[in-house]
């Protein structure tokens, strides 16, 4: 099972410096900060690497993934 810093499977976001089978899905993890997010006051990305993402691919899978999950972050406080 992956810890809590990858929480992305590496099959979803290899662009990390040590993946960590055993993550959650893109989806998943969209559905889990549109959960938190109105609540949330921040929020923070690491250890994506642009260095193993050539084509950004998967930055763009991480994009998506932090516009569509945090849009409502900190909107209940």
């Amino acid at each position: 099972m992956a810890d809590l810093w990858d929480i992305l499977d590496p099959q979803v976001m290899p662009a990390v410096d040590s993946p960590d089978p055993g993550g959650i899905g893109a989806a998943h993890l969209t559905e889990l900060l549109a959960t938190l997010a109105p609540r949330a006051v921040g929020a923070q990305v690491t250890v994506f690497d642009p260095d193993l993402d050539p084509d950004g691919r998967h930055a763009r899978t991480l994009v998506e993934v932090l516009v569509d999950g945090l849009g409502e972050l900190g909107r209940a406080r």
